[in-house]
């Protein structure tokens, strides 16, 4: 279901989509009785205690990259706290998230709990946003989008989350394991075939290492696997629609045209589906747009840079700020770059390592508030504070 409605992978779908979906649902079920307040000593003679109460009615929006996962990222805290959700699907990848809404009614949820439609943005998913009788509103999307629903809930002073766009920097150190960043760099960006919020899009390379890492990330990059998502050897597939691959191939021309260096890739892959090649860049300077804005495909931006101060401040010098990451065998290095990077997630030696235990969410124009782990279910709780006079002994 998830291969036919959105492209990805066989593999991926089973052990990123599926497998990681059970975890968020296992993992949020355990909080269902341990989300609980506090007692608090007051000055005089006072019990304080706190609640934290169910917000009402949730609405949340999620997008068609990982139509299964983000389904479960957000019922997960939701109902672990007992509130009553209206999600709306991505209208490119409704399957998955209607079928799941046939289990909560299997599995004896009682009606209303769980209302899933699918729709468009502007009707379903703007009427979601406006209706006065939704209290909070979560969504996972474009940015551009995210300024509409956060104008828009202000009307009725909605809490609202944001995990919008990103334009991540990976750093690679001149002391890094260089066959590794290669491995993670490419990783860090054609996964899921470069949809991904947190993609790393935008890799800086130091000046001693920048040849060396170049040449291995295109050699790297002609050897992907590009094809049929439904055998198990694909490591790419489709882009989820026309209208978003020929999107990418306008930053590919946009790429050329302002003078990065083309070293694979570029072109449709094929003359059937929505196939993108796997695309690198060299010499992609800071102004240029496939190094400003979130191309949500297969295109690689490689840069150089001569200092560790220099690479953060550039990193630092962007709209956005979902995650970063740095590749080094330094690990003071690599903690004072992560305090350094304006950046929701960062990772060391790695890339898009997640988990429902932590954080994920975004700076800047990346978003507001965190999903995942406790901080998750801070979104989706009242608290009340009761306070009871306690009455003196007479002596």
């Amino acid at each position: 279901m998830l291969i036919w409605n959105s492209g990805k992978p066989y593999m991926m779908s089973y052990y990123a989509d599926l497998e990681l979906s059970i975890k968020c649902y296992r993992y949020f079920a355990g909080w269902a009785d341990k989300n609980h307040g506090k007692v608090i000593p007051l000055d005089g003679s006072y019990h304080c205690y706190t609640r934290h109460e169910p917000v009402g009615v949730c609405g949340q929006i999620i997008p068609w990259n990982f139509p299964l996962l983000m389904q479960a990222w957000k019922l997960g805290p939701a109902l672990a706290t007992g509130n009553c959700v209206v999600m709306k699907l991505a209208e490119q990848t409704p399957l998955s998230g209607l079928y799941v809404a046939q289990l909560t009614k299997e599995a004896g949820f009682p009606a209303g709990v769980v209302n899933v439609i699918p729709g468009f943005g502007p009707t379903a998913g703007g009427a979601i946003v406006r209706h006065p009788g939704i209290e909070k509103v979560a969504f996972t999307g474009s940015t551009e989008v995210g300024k509409i629903i956060q104008a828009e809930a202000a009307a009725t002073l909605k809490r609202v989350t944001l995990e919008l766009g990103g334009k991540s920097p990976n750093i690679i150190l001149k002391d890094a394991d260089i066959d590794k960043a290669v491995e993670m760099a490419h990783f860090g960006l054609f996964f899921n075939m470069g949809q991904c919020c947190c993609a790393g899009s935008r890799v800086m390379v130091d000046e001693s290492i920048y040849d060396e890492f170049v040449e291995k990330s295109v050699e790297r990059a002609k050897k992907r696997v590009v094809g049929d998502p439904f055998k198990g050897n694909t490591e790419q597939g489709p882009q989820i629609d026309e209208e978003q691959m020929q999107k990418i191939l306008g930053y590919v021309g946009s790429g050329k045209a302002q003078g990065a260096q083309l070293l694979t890739g570029g072109n449709r892959h094929g003359d059937t589906g929505y196939f993108v090649e796997p695309t690198i860049f060299s010499d992609v300077t800071d102004d240029m747009k496939i190094c400003q804005e979130e191309i949500f495909g297969p295109v690689l931006s490689i840069q150089k840079f001569s200092t560790v101060d220099e690479a953060i401040d550039r990193a630092n010098k962007n709209s956005y700020g979902l995650a970063a990451a740095v590749q080094t065998r330094d690990i003071g290095q690599a903690i004072a770059v992560s305090n350094a990077l304006r950046a929701g997630t960062v990772w060391i030696n790695t890339y898009n390592v997640l988990g429902n235990q932590a954080p994920f969410g975004g700076y800047k124009m990346s978003g507001i508030g965190r999903e995942g782990g406790e901080y998750g279910l801070e979104n989706y709780t009242e608290v009340k504070t009761v306070i009871t006079a306690i009455p003196q002994k007479n002596s």
